[in-house]
């Protein structure tokens, strides 16, 4: 029986989503209580590449009620993908575990 999605294809990191529309990376499920968005703010060339340089990281609620501002439960930037992604998982892990 033929699947529309194949599940191979999903990127996860430490275990969880993480979707990217254009400079926008989602980290997190929506049925969670708490999602990670990361925009990539500023990029450089490397070689043929572009690599972020600064990335805007927020920790937010998925209450589809609240007003995009009133989601947002911290936030932060960091210098690079690598340090996003780090503050990023231990925030919604934190997070998560919280009761």
């Amino acid at each position: 029986m033929p699947t529309t999605t194949n599940t191979k294809d999903l990127l996860e990191y430490r275990g969880r989503p993480l979707r990217r529309k254009d400079n926008i990376l989602y980290y997190g499920s929506m049925s969670d209580k708490y999602i990670i968005m990361m925009q990539i703010t500023d990029t450089k060339k490397a070689d043929d590449m572009d690599v972020a340089t600064r990335v805007s990281v927020q920790l937010q609620l998925t209450d589809p009620d609240l007003k995009s501002r009133d989601r947002v439960v911290k936030k932060t930037e960091k210098s690079g993908l690598y340090a996003a992604m780090d503050v990023a998982s231990v925030w919604l892990e934190r997070a998560l575990s919280a009761k």
